[in-house]
């Protein structure tokens, strides 16, 4: 296969999968419609700053409110998936989601990017003045994640030579020479915050996390596939070997969420226990990475997350993956998240279009059902933030400031490309 296609290019070839007697078909024509008709619409229509440029994201379920800040992680990802949303054709002549792109790409370079120091600002206020000057990496990897995917769906080289250039400072200002990895939370000159400082954002300052290094092998995934750059391809591989060993191993009950920077185990309880929805996220990851990188991809690996995450963090009655838990114990944080119910839609998927197995469609048809209940909102289709267990309400907010259109328009679309008849 050539890796320069894509994730979602990857899976065009298995169309046969689906049939019009397939419930995930049928699922999969109907999320195609409502993707097109209005999951897009609603972002496209709400979020775009007429004003100021970038998107404002405030919306706690009653529409669209003042945002207080924009924020380089959803400023990046809304770029990154009206970026995706052309490029898989939902773009029509009301509304032109590579145009909704192109003004975000211009807002995060002409506003975000540091032109003195290099990298880019955490957020700024909304008419794009610096507000949070600090270097975040998990920031950083969602701009070069944004800038590859605005490329690749005709916005020009400049984006792709925006994120080398990019990359460039964040392996010379970030990362780790001793002990491998990269350092997370900076001071604007590229100071490193000291350990658990409050300035640092997300995670903690002076510890190296799953969360991010899982990000920032996305994120070199596919500037690699877009460049095939030998240095970008050394720092895939080294995140992809980081990830498997240090955060996410074969045995998934030993996942961690932080370890310190000569990467021995953080004994603070405050870093104890596992995030289900990351465990899953990186298993279909991990995927891509081998696959940009011409590896087999480890199958066996990918399935003992998601196995693990059925065993320990599923709902078996109603359907949907808990938050969080720890080891091989019960969840222990049982809200359902939307994020979460995301990747595992993802991840399952991912697997599905591998082998159809009913011990993995089954959990996936459930999946849906329970979002489709409780977490989509009927007016648009848009995921809510977070809901209980029971599928009872616990934040209904549609947009803020970490809550996008990436991991779920991600995931739908992901579903769709896999089984939705052609």
């Amino acid at each position: 296969m050539n890796t320069r296609l894509g994730a979602f290019a990857a899976l065009a070839g298995f169309a046969a999968v689906a049939a019009s007697a397939d419930p995930l078909a049928d699922r999969a024509a109907r999320y195609r419609t409502e993707l097109r008709d209005s999951i897009l619409p609603y972002w496209f229509d709400t979020a775009q700053d007429a004003s100021h440029g970038g998107y404002t994201l405030a919306d706690a379920g009653s529409g669209p409110g003042p945002a207080k800040e924009k924020m380089i992680v959803t400023q990046a990802r809304m770029v990154w998936t009206f970026s995706l949303a052309h490029r898989l054709g939902y773009s029509d002549a009301r509304r032109d989601h590579l145009k909704a792109a192109g003004q975000g790409f211009r807002f995060l370079a002409e506003r975000f990017f540091d032109r003195d120091l290099g990298g880019c600002f955490w957020t700024t206020e909304n008419d794009g003045r610096p507000r949070n000057p600090r270097k975040m990496m998990y920031g950083h990897a969602f701009v070069l994640y944004a800038l590859v995917e605005f490329h690749r769906a005709g916005g020009g080289r400049e984006p792709l030579d925006r994120a080398l250039d990019l990359f460039r400072v964040m392996q010379a200002r970030a990362h780790d020479p001793q002990h491998g990895g990269w350092t997370e939370h900076f001071e604007r000159d590229w100071t490193p915050l000291p350990l658990r400082s409050p300035d640092g954002q997300p995670e903690v300052a002076g510890l190296k996390s799953a969360n991010t290094h899982l990000h920032l092998m996305e994120a070199f995934t596919e500037l690699f596939r877009a460049t095939g750059d030998p240095a970008v391809k050394a720092a895939l591989e080294e995140s992809l070997r980081i990830n498997r060993t240090m955060f996410y191993p074969r045995d998934p009950g030993r996942s961690c969420f932080h370890r310190n920077p000569d990467w021995t185990p953080v004994t603070d309880p405050r870093s104890a226990g596992l995030s289900y929805g990351h465990n899953v996220e990186f298993g279909w990851l991990m995927l891509e990475a081998e696959r940009a990188l011409g590896l087999p991809p480890s199958w066996e690996h990918a399935r003992a997350h998601v196995d693990h995450a059925l065993a320990h963090g599923w709902d078996a009655e109603r359907g949907g993956l808990y938050h969080r838990g720890s080891g091989d114990a019960p969840a222990d944080d049982r809200k359902k998240v939307w994020w979460v119910q995301a990747e595992m839609m993802a991840a399952l998927t991912e697997l599905l279009v591998h082998r159809r197995e009913p011990a993995l469609e089954a959990p996936l048809l459930q999946l849906v059902g329970f979002v489709d209940r409780h977490m989509a909102d009927p007016r648009d289709g848009v995921w809510v933030d977070s809901v209980n267990a029971d599928g009872s309400p616990l934040r209904r907010d549609k947009a803020h400031n970490w809550k996008a259109n990436y991991h779920d328009v991600r995931a739908i679309a992901k579903f769709v490309e896999a089984f939705a008849p052609r």
